[in-house]
């Protein structure tokens, strides 16, 4: 009752403008610079820090531990932690604070900080450094830290020693207050915040501190720190012509809300055109809300007669293209067809350099222009559903009489029965590809998550644990060579508050070269490119404290799905086998697209 009651006051405070006593230490400089730091970035919206042990960042460390306002969770591995920020950012959908002492504990933030700007995440990234006179002179721990990210932050700063001077804690307090809106506005991304600390690096007392409270503590100093709100962005015309061969192709979405489902198919009714919907997207999840939703496109644009024959005359591309390579290059043969891309994004999200206008705009006002008339379902739009259907319908065949273990009826049973809203990580490489060929339509409302900025595999571990943290029990989709990548990942499990369920796919390799043309040169194959590593997942899961079991059966694995555990990581390995899983991928695919055919000839 006394904690509710404080956490009280200092919200009260917060609504007043004041800032409570409790929150800024006045210990000495150090302390008190890095507690205005973490209260400016509480009052433009900050709520968790991820951080990582280390001397130089000590003062950055304890201010984020001691304010009430923060979610502070150390992370031994700087690699993990910053996968691990990474995961709780996507699913929180506003920036989370990153903190490392000085030296190569920052260079390990580098691939998550490529993930985050090319999938848009904000980042808070506070490396903590030596002072100049420490640096260029042999001082242990110290490397060149200055723009140590390049391109890959929206922006770059270095602060000022630390002071106790009222003028420079408000240069402070302002350029800590832009950094954060940066990693909002106008694109989502991480900023660096490059952190210099002379001694004493611990909280020992300084004489004179004490006489900046007045200043500090007025609420003039902090009344204008509003939390960061995403300005409103309008579309000013619509150029795409108004035509009735058009397809919306809904790809990986940055902030997967009910709304945005609902906006999109505002705006498929009103021109009557199809979606060809990703996985990754939330409209795959919501299917019942859609007019006409395709989610087997992969298979259907591998047959020449069906590509040419559901050739679209324009095209509405929101947030970016899914990962199928077959429907990126049914695209680039589309020379002269107009395409809109919409997203939230600045960046140029046409990787195809097709004849794009890339916008960046709002769905609400698309819809607006479009006027309040529903289109009616054209014999084109019937076409993709029908072909679609067969599809399903196909797949749903094979895969149910199927007993031997393969990867893809992992993807599709995951997608017919896990609880309704279950956030589901899946890794890069064939995972995400699976569900993508696969997965199915339906109204579950999954939250569907994966690293598809820069496509790696690092990280994904520690990122599923991020996204399950404090959230429903999730589950993330893995094969063997993703997970062995990110062991590391395996020290957040005594701070995960949440169930993360691992599925865990062990083909013995990298079975997405399988389908490269290299999977020709056997001599080296194996060796340097499939790279099986015969490690125990059994084992591995034991020195962790995670629960492991194999899957004997599918009616072992769909009964495991049905109720997913509540805390703690559990892995549910599943064998299969690399070549011959390869190979029935390509037999199932064009199966599928010939059903496809004869669906639309008897029409």
């Amino acid at each position: 009752m006394a904690e509710a009651s404080r956490l009280q006051s200092v919200r009260v405070g917060y609504t007043m403008g004041a800032v409570s006593t409790t929150q800024l230490d006045y210990r000495n400089r150090n302390t008190l610079w890095c507690s205005v730091m973490v209260e400016t970035l509480v009052r433009r919206g900050l709520t968790c820090a991820v951080t990582s042990p280390g001397s130089r960042c000590t003062a950055l460390t304890t201010a984020f531990a001691r304010h009430s306002e923060v979610e502070s969770i150390p992370v031994l591995d700087e690699r993990s932690a910053a996968f691990f920020a990474l995961g709780i950012a996507k699913r929180q959908r506003r920036p989370v604070a990153l903190v490392c002492t000085s030296g190569t504990a920052a260079a390990n933030y580098m691939p998550a900080i490529v993930e985050a700007k090319e999938s848009g995440v904000p980042l808070i990234v506070l490396t903590a450094d030596r002072p100049p006179e420490m640096r260029a002179c042999s001082s242990g721990q110290t490397i060149d830290q200055q723009k140590l990210y390049g391109d890959f932050v929206t922006f770059y700063h270095e602060f000022a020693i630390p002071e106790p001077d009222i003028a420079l804690l408000r240069y402070l307090r302002q350029t800590v207050a832009r950094a954060y809106d940066r990693s909002l506005f106008p694109v989502s991304g991480p900023v660096h915040l490059n952190c210099p600390f002379r001694d004493p690096l611990h909280p020992a007392p300084e004489e004179g501190i004490e006489s900046l409270r007045e200043g500090l503590e007025a609420e003039s100093f902090w009344r204008h720190l509003l939390e960061a709100k995403t300005p409103e962005i309008r579309l000013g015309s619509w150029p795409l012509p108004l035509v009735e061969r058009g397809i919306i192709i809904a790809g990986p979405c940055v902030s997967p809300t009910d709304e945005y489902v609902k906006e999109v198919c505002a705006v498929a009714r009103r021109l009557g055109w199809p979606i060809l919907a990703d996985a990754l997207s939330p409209l795959r999840h919501h299917a019942s809300s859609a007019p006409a939703l395709v989610a087997h496109y992969d298979s259907l644009l591998r047959s020449p007669a069906l590509a040419q024959r559901l050739k679209p005359e324009a095209v509405l591309i929101l947030e970016g293209l899914p990962t199928s390579r077959i429907l990126r290059g049914w695209l680039d043969g589309m020379a002269g067809v107009p395409m809109l891309l919409l997203s939230e994004s600045a960046e140029n999200r046409d990787a195809q350099h097709g004849s794009t206008l890339q916008t960046h705009g709002s769905l609400e006002s698309v819809a607006a222009l479009l006027g309040d008339m529903d289109a009616p379902r054209t014999a084109y739009a019937s076409d993709w559903v029908s072909a679609d259907c067969a599809a399903h319908v196909f797949f749903g065949q094979v895969l149910t009489s199927m007993d031997e273990p393969f990867e893809l009826k992992a993807a599709w049973l995951l997608s017919r029965n896990l609880p309704e809203r279950t956030p589901v990580i899946v890794a890069s490489s064939m995972p995400v590809r699976d569900i993508e060929e696969v997965w199915e339509a339906q109204s579950r409302g999954y939250e569907v998550y994966a690293n598809r900025g820069a496509n790696g595999i690092d990280g994904t571990i520690s990122t599923a644990m991020g996204i399950a943290h404090r959230n429903r029990p999730a589950v993330l989709l893995t094969g063997d060579l993703s997970l062995l990548h990110d062991t590391n990942g395996f020290l957040l499990l005594s701070r995960l508050c949440g169930s993360l369920t691992i599925v865990l796919i062990n083909n013995d390799g990298g079975g997405i070269f399988e389908h490269l043309p290299i999977a020709e040169h056997e001599e080296f194959f194996e060796a340097y490119f499939a790279t099986p590593q015969k490690a125990g997942f059994s084992e591995l899961a034991h020195a962790y404290g995670a629960n492991h079991k194999f899957v004997r059966d599918w009616d072992h694995f769909i009964h495991a799905l049905h109720k997913l555990p509540e805390s703690g990581v559990h892995i549910m390995e599943v064998r299969t086998d690399r070549k011959a899983d390869a190979a029935r991928r390509k037999r199932y695919f064009a199966q599928a697209a010939t059903m496809a055919e004869k669906a639309l000839r008897e029409r």
